[in-house]
């Protein structure tokens, strides 16, 4: 056991010496080398490994992954592992008591599956009583807890270790604390008021009235007590001689049909909720096949509804897969115009068909339809931008969505959150996993529930919801809110080629779209994939209203020749300087000759990819 500990610490300090010694020698070349208008520049160097790979948004998420592989875990234990640490390291994005999606490769049967960790609104909820303000945050806006649940579905089915051993990097960050980052100080400041309305949430984040700052510990007890929970009751049956999978079952129960619950349902009752225990009791992660399609002889894999990334990648790679992007060039005028046009398209079915499936029909079948991808690429003019369109007819399409009796519309244009994180993992077996946790909005629901040390996800804020009671998408109780968390994975051949995802909210299909091209199409390798100049499109009012105005925008760092293009072709940009803020991706390539493992972490905000 001594040895293992110090190998871990050697392979953390290798990575970090080495990224760190890397980012110096590239500053210390730059000037004396000759400008060359086609070199792309990497800020850190990938990582790669012969064991495993752990590429997530935070160092100690990434650390306590890492652990993990050191210990003889497989791919899904480190995610475990990592999504209980990525609540810590960034509290603001997600957390157990959020909700997400995953997409997993299992090396020995050979197939790919998607888990939706999403809970639903809770029943009680009337949608006619509800405000703008009560669907985006307060003791209204949360909704029942998922990823906690998927985690350990996850370790059941797919893992090898046990709940106390996954969880013990992130009770020991709990406990002990860490020096936080200057991101998530400047989060907490920018959150301090709402923040502060709540006192369970103001004692982690505002301690003795004031927010925490660069370098402060932080630390949540009560977290860890919430997690030492589920670890003794796993400990509680493993001593009954209960199975390996039962006791993971009794953890499960013990948080949501146990005292755990039990502490949701008092606290929201108290303080004018109406998340309820039986809203906790009837959650249920949802293992599905995933969505499929083919791009340039890969196989690309995504989630379902109700997450609408996993649709956005796969239908703007089956649009864009009538062109000839690599002739047109990585960052060419041509190559953004024809995905900035794809993605136009995609969203505009989504935003009319995509919902939770429990209340309409999606036809799901259509949207894919490769005939159907080439009738919607007559819509993209090789020469100028085009207006958002109307969502157009995939065949099993319903004819109506109704209207709700109690129904009422909200305001059409509202606030595009993209606080969400992302997480990347392959092992030496080969076994792969993406994992897109989030909180929706900044600290999500801002109330820490009350001892457990647990923010909600504000899953019925607009934009996840739709505003008009037409769409399939308006909130009602019991329907799960739409997310965009859509981790990808890419076979090739039945080999894994790519797991990768991105957190941004509406960025994310976005994201995750433009990071395929550059892997397959421009061939890029993983790092400066994941670092190339970046875009993204905003609609006004909103996407779900046809002819919204549509706003690209687009990093800084493009060449000002190809923003001059796209200005003369009729999009209307907005130049972010420098990396801006879009999308934040975690990436992973597997050779295809060789079976090396290389991994690229996001610049944009804290990741960083660790393995050996």
């Amino acid at each position: 056991m001594r040895c293992t500990v110090k190998i871990a610490r050697w392979a953390l300090g290798a990575i970090i010496l080495a990224s760190t010694c890397g980012v110096i020698a590239l500053a210390q070349q730059q000037p004396a080398e000759a400008p060359a208008s086609d070199r792309r520049v990497q800020t850190r160097p990938a990582v790669t490994g012969l064991h495993g790979l752990v590429s997530s948004g935070h160092p100690i998420a990434s650390s306590a992954g890492l652990q993990m592989l050191l210990k003889g875990g497989n791919a899904f234990d480190a995610a475990v592992a990592v999504g209980a640490a990525a609540a810590l390291g960034e509290p603001e994005m997600n957390g157990i008591g959020g909700n997400g999606f995953m997409t997993i490769f299992d090396k020995k049967s050979g197939k790919v599956m998607s888990l939706a960790m999403t809970g639903a609104a809770p029943r009680a909820l009337k949608a006619s009583e509800m405000t703008p303000a009560t669907l985006n945050a307060g003791m209204l806006a949360g909704i029942v807890p998922g990823n906690l649940g998927g985690y350990l579905s996850l370790l059941e089915r797919y893992g090898t270790m046990s709940v106390a051993e996954v969880f013990a990097p992130a009770i020991e960050f709990a406990e002990k604390g860490y020096p936080i980052d200057p991101m998530l100080a400047q989060s907490i400041d920018r959150g301090k008021n709402n923040l502060a309305k709540y006192p369970t949430t103001a004692k982690i984040f505002l301690p003795g009235g004031q927010p925490l700052k660069e370098g402060d510990l932080l630390r949540n007890p009560d977290y860890a007590a919430t997690l030492r929970k589920m670890v003794e009751a796993e400990r509680q049956a493993r001593a009954r001689n209960a199975s390996r999978s039962a006791a993971i079952q009794a953890a499960f129960d013990r948080f949501y049909r146990g005292d755990i619950a039990q502490e949701f349902d008092r606290f929201f009752r108290e303080n004018g909720g109406v998340l309820s225990a039986a809203d906790l009791a009837a959650y249920e992660p949802q293992w599905t096949e995933p969505l499929h399609t083919t791009y340039r002889g890969y196989e690309v894999y995504s989630n379902p509804a109700t997450s609408r990334g996993g649709f956005e990648v796969l239908m703007q790679a089956n649009l864009v897969e009538g062109f000839d992007m690599k002739s047109f060039g990585a960052g060419s005028p041509r190559a953004l115009h024809a995905m900035i046009e794809a993605i136009k398209i995609a969203k505009a079915d989504i935003y009319q068909y995509v919902a939770d499936p429990k209340f309409t029909v999606i036809p799901t079948a259509g949207m894919l339809a490769k005939p159907y991808a080439a009738s919607r690429r007559a819509l993209i003019d090789p020469a100028r931008a085009g207006a958002y369109p109307q969502a157009g007819t995939p065949s099993g399409r319903q004819t109506s969505a109704g209207q709700q009796a109690d129904a009422r519309a909200f305001p059409e244009r509202y606030d595009v959150e993209q606080h969400t994180t992302s997480f990347s993992i392959v092992d030496g077996s080969g076994n792969a996993i993406g994992v897109t946790p989030t909180l929706g909005g900044l600290f999500g629901n801002n109330v820490v529930v009350g001892s457990t040390g647990l923010l909600l996800n504000n899953g019925m804020r607009l934009g996840s919801t739709s505003p008009y009671p037409d769409n399939v998408n308006y909130v009602g109780g019991g329907k799960i809110p739409i997310l965009n968390n859509s981790p990808v994975v890419v076979l090739k051949d039945g080999k894994l080629a790519f797991v990768f995802g991105s957190p941004g909210g509406e960025t994310i299909g976005q994201t995750e779209f433009q990071v395929l091209v550059n892997l397959i199409d421009f061939e890029l390798p993983v790092q400066q994939a994941v670092e190339a100049p970046r875009f993204s499109l905003d609609a006004d009012p909103n996407f779900y209203k046809p002819g919204a105005a549509i706003t690209v925008s687009i990093e800084s760092r493009t060449p000002a020749t190809t923003l001059a293009a796209l200005r003369a072709m009729g999009h209307k940009l907005d130049v972010q300087q420098g990396w801006g803020s879009i999308g934040h991706m975690q990436a992973i390539r597997i050779d295809p000759k060789t079976g090396a493992m290389t991994a690229g972490a996001d610049p944009r905000r804290t990741g960083y990819a660790m393995g050996y």
